[in-house]
């Protein structure tokens, strides 16, 4: 049997099962700003205070759900402060990939470097950036504004399943999934592109 919830719950499987704690509120948190904190998510979605690494899952995934986006400014924020961070790219990492079917019908889900779970869709949808010499960079949106950056493994993984479609008068690569179509880039200029 294959649909949406396939995806996921194979990957929910991956983790041990069980029922996932909820997030904390910060979208309703409003706290005074207490300066900068000298800590940096890498663009692989790797922590760092003071220029070293955070070692401990446990903690780095703590930091992660008191995250929150302002434009383009991050800050880990509880009910009483709010702390400015540095964000080299995109704050999570996708690190797993599960997909059931084809076409329009397929579902695709994703499992972040903290074990945030997604299933691509309306509240979680794709977009490409241009990288580097070409490159082509997809993100899959994680929550309120924060998206995870997908592995270099699995840019390939899922370009793999790109096809080209009309959209309005140019022909797009892009990836089919949830009903939606994604587009990437031009279809011209899929022989430029390098992952």
């Amino acid at each position: 049997m294959t649909g949406p919830g396939n995806a996921m719950e194979r990957l929910t499987a991956s983790l041990g099962g069980g029922k996932a704690r909820g997030l904390p509120p910060v979208e309703r948190w409003n706290p005074p700003f207490c300066g900068d904190l000298d800590m940096r998510i890498a663009a692989d979605g790797s922590w760092f205070y003071m220029g070293t690494p955070i070692g401990r899952p446990a903690l780095v995934k703590l930091f992660s759900s008191v995250l929150k986006r302002d434009g383009d400014d991050y800050f880990l924020v509880t009910p009483v402060e709010k702390v400015g961070i540095t964000v080299d790219d995109a704050p999570f990492q996708a690190v797993e990939m599960q997909v059931d079917g084809e076409g329009d019908g397929r579902s695709i889900a994703f499992r972040t470097q903290v074990d945030d779970l997604v299933c691509v869709g309306p509240d979680h949808g794709l977009r490409f950036a241009r990288a580097a010499q070409d490159g082509l960079t997809p993100y899959v949106h994680v929550r309120r504004g924060l998206w995870a950056r997908l592995t270099r493994a699995l840019t390939y993984d899922l370009l793999a399943l790109g096809e080209i479609r009309g959209a309005g008068s140019k022909a797009m690569f892009g990836i089919a999934v949830a009903e939606r179509f994604y587009p990437a880039l031009p279809a011209s200029e899929i022989e430029d592109i390098e992952c």
